[in-house]
């Protein structure tokens, strides 16, 4: 199947709109409509085998990533360390506050999940009732175990439902998260226009917290945890 994208417009690159996207209809999360096909062919072919794949974070906004940020920065959301363990950012200097953050938490206009193609998938099959869902990576490998190794066997092939894992690997930036899953023919593209030109000029105008040191340095922090290898 060929996939087409016009000029995509920047306030779809920064996720300061969502008329790119819709409703997965038994999450309820909003993706691009391109996406939302392909995961239903992904669903298709993992439910005989006892997976129910679903969406738990799709589409997010802007403003809903500044909050995240904001509530990490400010520290009445948890910010973590590499190995998942709470870190205390009053005892860090603000340039390594702003790492210690974009290790698990994308910047506001950076995140993939602004565009629709990018979302979290679990087993909804494999989730024990009443168990909140975490993302942390031995979630992963415990309760999802079985599922994302299917995953890992599926995905070798990316022409068969477009999916892949931009995180799957710790290149020193973001953390790993195999729930993560891309649909690559759009996210390319998208990854392709966004610039760190366009993000300077949201985040200056906003209200964000360390946003002073996250421009002063936002070239070393564009390479290191927004832009993906080809």
């Amino acid at each position: 199947m060929n996939y087409h994208t016009q000029e995509i417009p920047p306030e779809v690159l920064l996720g300061t709109c969502d008329t790119h996207v819709i409703a997965e209809p038994e999450s309820g999360q909003l993706l691009h409509p391109q996406a939302l096909l392909a995961f239903r062919q992904l669903c298709r072919e993992a439910e005989p085998l006892g997976f129910r794949p679903r969406v738990v974070s799709g589409f997010r906004s802007f403003e809903r990533q500044l909050a995240i940020w904001n509530g990490k920065a400010c520290g009445q959301r948890p910010t973590l360390d590499g190995d998942g363990a709470p870190l205390d950012l009053s005892c860090l200097a603000p340039v390594d506050c702003v790492h210690a953050i974009l290790r698990w938490s994308a910047l506001p206009g950076a995140s993939r999940h602004h565009w629709g193609t990018d979302f979290d998938v679990i087993d909804a099959n494999a989730l024990p009732e009443g168990q909140p869902v975490e993302l942390t990576v031995e979630e992963a490998r415990t309760v999802f175990g079985t599922f994302h190794v299917w995953l890992d066997e599926v995905l070798q092939d990316e022409s068969r439902f477009g999916f892949y894992r931009p995180y799957a690997e710790d290149r020193g930036g973001v953390a790993p998260e195999p729930w993560h899953l891309s649909f690559a023919p759009l996210a390319r593209e998208y990854a392709r226009a966004h610039s760190p030109e366009l993000l300077r000029d949201q985040l200056q105008r906003c209200d964000m917290l360390l946003g002073d040191i996250v421009c002063e340095n936002l070239d070393t922090l564009y390479e290191r945890y927004v832009a993906m290898p080809e």
